[in-house]
């Protein structure tokens, strides 16, 4: 959520173009300054808004920011994106609990609810998902605050960010990167929300012989409220390998370039690394087809059809009903001859 008073642009006065508009109070004495000057008031010149007052408060400006810099150890684009995405979580954090409490208000009085895609907003995740997950837990309520997110960068760009700061949760955030697991690290050391609570950041290459046994040692197990897995490919191995927790949710990238008929996964191994091409992963079919095998339905997807939202079977399923995979197919969806010429030049494997 943007803060006004910050905001570089504000609204004119009135209507562009509009001379009957009514023109807006000053914030000096409620007057505008166009009503003033035609009843004869002289322009007030305020306190520091004179060239030397400016340079002054530049100078400032800028020693802050230097300190800032070597307080946090961050670059200075490290840390203004750190700054403005902590700015952004804490100015919205009342705002969520009141959507929350909003949809769970909703659901218990029997009154509509919102379409599942029209409930998407970021404000660390990298597309709408906090909105839809969010959504998600207001129905059917947050239980153990834990999550799991495997493949999660940094950890502040990630699906279980706005969890972790927002809402207490605890992580498991694992990468194969280490420089970007630093980043958080030190984001997080810094961020008063977590000072008790910091989530577990894991430099780690995930195979499905290895994946429980990283679970474990973080301490994780049982039912948790949410998986997360954006490997760029052996997502659906992965998945279906984990046995040490029982997420409730379940947040699964997917190939959206195959139809909802296409059962297909890249074949398994454990140096799979994303090729830098546009077709990883599991298509959505082989994700629904897994889910149904392990009790659970899908509910829905974010609005760019990357990522696909699943709920336990068990968890709330007359507000989060199953979906057909269809809805969460069509932005991207090749034809089918493009289909079958995609899957004869990689290793797909059907399942």
């Amino acid at each position: 959520m943007p803060d006004p008073a910050s905001s570089p642009s504000q609204k004119p006065d009135g209507p562009q173009g509009d001379p009957g508009a009514p023109e807006a109070p000053s914030s000096r004495g409620g007057l505008g300054l166009p009503l003033a000057r035609r009843h004869g008031a002289e322009r007030v010149k305020t306190p520091g808004s004179g060239p030397s007052s400016r340079r002054r408060n530049a100078k400032t400006l800028t020693k802050a920011w230097r300190h800032l810099l070597r307080w946090t150890g961050l670059t200075p684009v490290q840390l203004a994106r750190a700054t403005t995405q902590q700015r952004i979580a804490s100015l919205d954090k009342q705002s969520q609990i009141r959507l929350l409490l909003d949809y769970r208000d909703r659901a218990t009085d029997g009154r509509p609810l919102p379409a599942f895609e029209d409930t998407e907003f970021r404000s660390f995740s990298q597309n709408g998902e906090d909105g839809l997950l969010l959504y998600i837990f207001a129905l059917i309520g947050f239980r153990s605050r834990c999550a799991v997110e495997i493949c999660a960068s940094d950890g502040i760009q990630c699906n279980s960010a706005n969890l972790i700061i927002n809402h207490g949760f605890s992580a498991l955030l694992v990468d194969g990167r280490e420089r970007k697991l630093e980043e958080g690290r030190r984001f997080y050391e810094k961020c008063p929300e977590v000072t008790d609570n910091l989530p577990h950041l894991e430099h780690a290459w995930v195979t499905r012989d290895t994946i429980d046994a990283l679970i474990g040692r973080a301490g994780f197990e049982g039912e948790i409220d949410l998986l997360s897995i954006d490997l760029d490919g052996v997502d659906y191995w992965i998945w279906s390998a984990i046995q040490a927790v029982r997420p409730r949710v379940v947040v699964a990238e997917y190939n959206r370039f195959f139809s909802a008929d296409k059962s297909v996964t890249v074949a398994y191994r454990d140096d799979f690394s994303w090729p830098g091409t546009s077709q990883p992963g599991a298509s959505l079919g082989a994700l629904v087809k897994l889910a149904r095998q392990l009790g659970y339905r899908l509910v829905g997807c974010q609005r760019s059809q990357f990522n696909a939202f699943f709920v336990h079977n068990s968890e709330g399923p007359e507000w989060l009903p199953e979906i057909a995979p269809e809805t969460c197919l069509g932005r991207a969806l090749l034809p089918e001859a493009e289909q079958q010429q995609l899957l004869s030049a990689g290793p797909w494997v059907e399942v």
